[in-house]
C-alpha cells in the first residue's frame, strides 16, 4: 500500500521560499498522476498544482501559477513544490496527493485523488 509523507513546511516572511516534498513508501506511485492541496483554517481544501504521471505536464492554480513549481523525480520517488513569493494568504496545510485510478494527466478535482498525506504545515507572516 502506498503511504504519501509530506515535509518542508514551516514558518517564513512574505516574499520568501519553501520547498515542500511528498515521498511515497510501499512501491512506485509514479505511475500516478500526482497533485498538492492546501486547506486554510475554516476553508475547504483547494488545488494548488498537479502534474502528469510522465512529469511532462503541470497544471497551477491562478494565485500561485508563476510563484509555484511543481516536479517529480521518479528516481527518488518524490514530487516537490517549490513556492517563491510566498504570502501570507498562503498560509495553511498542504497536502499531497496521488490520483491511482485516473488516466495519468494532472486534474484539479481534489475527489479524483485517493491517496492522501498527513499534510505539512506552512505559515507566512506578513
Amino acid at each position: 500500500q502506498v503511504q504519501l509523507v509530506e515535509s518542508g513546511g514551516g514558518l517564513v516572511q512574505a516574499g520568501g521560499s519553501l520547498r515542500l516534498s511528498c515521498a511515497a513508501s510501499g512501491r512506485t506511485f509514479r505511475s500516478y498522476a500526482m497533485g498538492w492541496f492546501r486547506q486554510a483554517p475554516g476553508k475547504e481544501r483547494e488545488f494548488v498544482a498537479a502534474i502528469s504521471r510522465s512529469d511532462t505536464n503541470t497544471y497551477y492554480e491562478g494565485s500561485v501559477k508563476g510563484r509555484f513549481t511543481i516536479s517529480g523525480d521518479n528516481d527518488r520517488n518524490i514530487v516537490s513544490l517549490q513556492m517563491s513569493n510566498l504570502k501570507p494568504e498562503d498560509t495553511a496545510v498542504y497536502y499531497c496527493a496521488a490520483d491511482s485510478e485516473g488516466t495519468g494527466e494532472p486534474v484539479a478535482s481534489r475527489w479524483r485523488y485517493d491517496l492522501w498525506g498527513q499534510g505539512t504545515q506552512v505559515t507566512v507572516s506578513s
